[in-house]
């Protein structure tokens, strides 16, 4: 079955975006730091190993914010896999582009990208979503792109999970240039 790993790079202080994160400014004030561990993608080191491997995801979970700050990816995040935009709602008429689908059940969305990722893994994007696939017992696996930068404000990637005490399993640490790659598997 389908693995459901989130994928996201995370300031030391626990930022996933700067301050005043919005369109035109993605990922807020400071917030593209937390990338620059992607110049080093192509190569065959830590970070390109890492960046190989989201690319070699079969379907992508999005939070609806993340979704429309990547100006929906023009519908096709990658190698046109199917994309499930988690969301609280959908507007009529607001039909995504691409292989995009808007979903609207937490329990929903993980099985039908499960379902499209077949023996491959499912790319998860976003901190509401992130935050949702946990609360719900959907998320299997957490790859944080550690970047050593503190960002003092912005958008945090653990803020609202709720009082619920969740164990992570340590599975790899990989060191790369700027940032350190750590793998857990969320213990059920």
């Amino acid at each position: 079955m389908a693995r459901l790993v989130l994928y996201m790079s995370m300031s030391l202080d626990g930022f996933i975006a700067g301050p005043d994160d919005r369109t035109g400014q993605e990922l807020g004030q400071g917030g593209f730091r937390l990338f620059d561990w992607l110049d080093d993608r192509m190569g065959d080191g830590p970070n390109g190993q890492v960046y190989r491997e989201a690319l070699a995801t079969r379907a992508v979970i999005s939070g609806r914010r993340t979704f429309e700050l990547a100006g929906r990816w023009q519908g096709d995040h990658h190698d046109g896999v199917p994309i499930l935009v988690l969301t609280h709602r959908v507007d009529d008429g607001d039909v995504p582009p691409g292989s995009a689908r808007f979903v609207t059940d937490v329990d929903e969305c993980a099985r039908l990208a499960r379902t499209a990722a077949g023996a491959g893994d499912v790319l998860v994007h976003g901190a509401g979503a992130a935050q949702a696939l946990l609360r719900a017992g959907e998320l299997d696996e957490l790859r944080i792109h550690l970047v050593p930068v503190l960002l003092g404000a912005g958008r945090r990637l653990f803020e609202a999970l709720g009082p619920d005490h969740i164990e992570l399993e340590p599975v790899r640490v990989l060191q790369g240039r700027d940032v350190t790659h750590l793998q857990y598997r969320v213990r059920r």
